[in-house]
């Protein structure tokens, strides 16, 4: 019973926040801004822009997770157990990240993926906040915080990318039929 419940703690503490946590919405507010001119789907330059400036363009709850690393509460993000087919874009700079069907079922209460869609499409940053060993998982075009990367996902890269609902947005392929 100790082991289910120190692995139970160990998975609940293994994406906790930087800071307090910022609860999930799906409003408008959780889109990215109209006036963002860095945002787009097809652009993969890597982008130097200061916090200060994307203080100015993004809302709060992305902000607040993108730039102050913060986290959303398990199991409220929009994406945790979302099943639709397509792509899921960085909310920040649109950067592609990852393919649904890498998408699984973690059970830890956010989106995990077991690969990325392309090599460069996010950055590691080693974290050693709250005295754990984690490796931060980083958009590779605009360096915003997504999420963290853990050793613990299936095969066949044995990877999970936990990452935080509010900083990704979905784009369903047209021909899945799905379009939540």
């Amino acid at each position: 019973m100790r082991v289910f419940l120190f692995a139970l703690l160990a998975m609940l503490a293994s994406c906790r926040p930087k800071s307090a946590q910022v609860a999930s919405t799906t409003s408008a507010d959780s889109k990215p801004s109209v006036t963002n001119p860095y945002y787009s789907r097809s652009d993969t330059t890597v982008l130097h822009v200061s916090d200060a400036e994307w203080k100015k363009i993004l809302p709060d709850s992305i902000y607040d997770v993108a730039r102050e690393k913060d986290t959303e509460y398990a199991f409220t993000g929009k994406y945790w157990n979302y099943t639709g087919i397509g792509t899921y874009y960085c909310a920040v700079c649109g950067n592609a990240l990852f393919r649904s069907d890498s998408k699984f079922a973690s059970e830890c209460g956010w989106p995990s993926f077991f690969e990325t869609m392309r090599p460069n499409s996010v950055a590691y940053q080693d974290d050693h906040s709250y005295n754990m060993e984690r490796v931060e998982v980083l958009c590779g075009r605009c360096g915003s915080h997504l999420g963290h990367l853990f050793d613990d996902g299936p095969p066949p890269t044995g990877k999970r990318y936990c990452m935080n609902s509010v900083v990704l947005e979905f784009e369903p392929d047209v021909l899945s039929g799905k379009v939540d």
